[in-house]
């Protein structure tokens, strides 16, 4: 049986230049209360590798990280109905309030996407919110999205990495 799952706030420094969208956290990450909490998520491995940084512990460790990179984290919908952690799951999506998000963070100027479910949510609901900024689909970083992590970390780190990723790709040298 589903249940209607309520999605986190944004970790949204005024600063970030860079927001990355998932679709809804995962039944481990709601009951440990932050993104990417399942300990076969690749998503925080591979932040502090591409930042040659030690792995976070803590959420404000984690939450550090994100703002010392300029990096935003949220998740495209705000709720939806969903059995299990499965994005193929999800029914009756509503969309986060992106307009609200890029006011607080005018600097955002590269949206990537945790996998291909993200991309396809925000295309539908968030599209119009675009207004110039650029997009990627990046690997999934969860364990069920089965490219090997050398490969996943190699992606992720020519996206966020100076100077041919996240910086030149926000200033429309690469889309």
């Amino acid at each position: 049986m589903s249940g209607r799952i309520t999605a986190f706030p944004p970790v949204a420094p005024p600063g970030a230049r860079l927001l990355i969208l998932g679709s809804m956290p995962s039944v481990e990450s709601l009951k440990m209360g932050f993104y990417y909490a399942h300990p076969r998520n690749a998503f925080w491995r591979i932040l502090p590798e591409v930042f040659d940084e030690p792995a976070p512990q803590s959420v404000p460790e984690k939450t550090a990280l994100l703002e010392r990179h300029g990096l935003a984290l949220w998740d495209v919908l705000e709720s939806c109905e969903r059995a299990g952690s499965l994005d193929s799951a999800i029914r009756k999506p509503r969309a986060n309030d992106f307009g609200a998000l890029f006011e607080r963070c005018p600097g955002i100027g590269l949206i990537l996407f945790n996998g291909g479910t993200a991309e396809r949510l925000f295309m539908k609901v968030g599209k119009a919110w675009l207004c110039g900024r650029h997009c990627m689909r990046l690997p999934s970083t969860s364990p069920a999205y089965t490219l090997t992590y050398e490969r996943k970390l190699a992606l992720w780190r020519e996206a966020l990495s100076e100077p041919n990723g996240a910086s030149d790709m926000a200033h429309g040298k690469r889309a």
